[in-house]
């Protein structure tokens, strides 16, 4: 196969997952649909407000005019909630709720086989399907009177598990024994036969798969209940991972994320309004920026730890770089958006260049840099995270590292919840230092 045909076939993957999606996709919008609409009716009884930015008739082009509803917020975080106790059996969620579990308990079906001679005989296959380490007791099975004897076999939940039917029969497959049908129904290779709670197959080798029905809920190996994780952050504050607490794993990811953050701003943002600002820097810098730009950091990370070893350093240089790039193009665009009127006006009123930059430039261009403090944040914790998985002892990208290993998966589900709480309220702080410090934005 050609890379193009290689290609094809992974776009047909990638289509058919998004053609999987798009019932939980719908049924996630009708929710939020929903909500909106109970919301309203909800609202036409409450005291409306009244606010500069609720008597705007118009909210187009006017940031202003448009505020974060904290009842949708606070719903949308329950939803979540909700929905993920839902496909994973919580019990912090009404049992109503709860999507379809796996079977568990006892199923059978008959199979019919034919041996070399062309003589048919079946046999009864008793299937115990059972929970994770639970003890089974293999019962007495009574075999047939012919060359097929009955079976049993045990599954456990959400699992699938060969049936090897010919190793207690009088005729085995070396002899030219093999199934025929399943229930009544024909049964080969590539057709498998659907029976009540579980999915008979025929492998190549002509032994039968086992597959009882999974249903709707997720094991806790791919995503544990909500409880579940709680209960792993309790331990870890109480006993630490790995040699460390909690809050130093926390601490050590914080402080390289700020520092890196710092450094690339430090020389970013006096690059930018370099850029911005005088032709000569514009040219030179220019086509570095715009190369490195593109370049994700994890790419960078051989390179770094090649040059700089695996040490607290090559760390802060990463993400040095990581923001480095994304300030000097935010101040640069702020430098480069200042209104051009705003500068003559400054000019007529007798005010000198430095003037101008400080009273005009600089303040105008703040805007920008905030939106680009706040997305450079959100790449440092992308790339802190990626940075840890080498050779790190401490932060929590080396606890998400660590119990990916080990399949702990609430070890991780946790990380990246720590990690979107602290990266959240360090964007909350970027906006309320932009909202003091930049009290103009979005009035002209």
């Amino acid at each position: 196969m050609d890379v193009f045909g290689q290609l094809a076939f992974e776009l047909l993957d990638v289509i058919k997952t998004i053609i999987f999606a798009i019932p939980y996709l719908a049924a996630y919008v009708l929710l939020i649909l929903l909500a909106l609409f109970v919301w309203q009716l909800v609202s036409k009884g409450i005291t409306p407000k009244r606010d500069f930015g609720s008597l705007k008739t118009v909210t187009f082009g006017d940031a202003s005019a448009v505020a974060s509803n904290s009842v949708a917020s606070i719903v949308s975080i329950i939803a979540i909630v909700l929905l993920w106790g839902a496909f994973t059996g919580s019990k912090l969620v009404p049992s109503f709720v709860h999507m379809p579990g796996a079977f568990e308990g006892e199923l059978t079906f008959t199979y019919e086989g034919e041996d070399g001679n062309g003589v048919i005989d079946s046999a009864e296959v008793l299937v115990l399907v059972h929970k994770q380490g639970e003890k089974v007791n293999k019962p007495s099975i009574v075999g047939g009177e012919g060359w097929a004897k009955d079976d049993f076999l045990s599954v456990q939940v959400q699992r699938s598990k060969l049936l090897l039917w010919d190793k207690n029969d009088k005729v085995n497959r070396k002899q030219g024994a093999k199934i025929i049908s399943v229930n009544g129904n024909a049964i080969s290779f590539g057709k498998p036969v659907e029976i009540e709670n579980a999915r008979i197959a025929l492998t190549q080798k002509g032994t039968l798969n086992v597959v009882p029905e999974k249903g709707w809920q997720m094991e806790p190996i791919w995503l544990p209940a909500p409880e579940g994780v709680w209960n792993r952050l309790v331990q870890i504050v109480s006993e630490g991972y790995k040699n460390y607490s909690l809050p130093e794993h926390l601490g050590f990811s914080l402080f390289r994320v700020v520092v890196g953050f710092l450094l690339g701003a430090l020389v970013g943002v006096p690059l930018g309004y370099a850029m911005g600002l005088n032709n000569w820097f514009r040219g030179w810098f220019d086509p570095i920026v715009e190369f490195m730009r593109p370049v994700p950091p994890l790419a960078l990370i051989p390179l770094i730890i090649i040059w700089m070893g695996i040490g607290e350093d090559a760390k802060i240089v990463l993400l040095f770089l990581a923001a480095l790039w994304i300030m000097a193009i935010a101040a640069r665009s702020g430098v480069s958006g200042v209104n051009l009127s705003k500068v003559h006006a400054a000019y007529s009123l007798g005010a000198n260049k430095w003037q101008v930059m400080r009273f005009v430039i600089v303040p105008n261009s703040l805007p920008e840099i905030f939106t680009g403090a706040r997305v450079a944040m959100g790449v440092c914790w992308g790339t802190v995270v990626a940075a840890e998985l080498v050779a790190a002892e401490k932060g929590v990208g080396m606890m998400i590292m660590t119990a990916s290993k080990f399949q702990q998966t609430d070890i991780v589900i946790l990380g990246i919840v720590l990690i979107g709480i602290v990266g959240f309220g360090i964007d909350l702080l970027v906006r309320w230092l932009e909202k003091v410090l930049v009290p103009w934005k979005g009035k002209g």
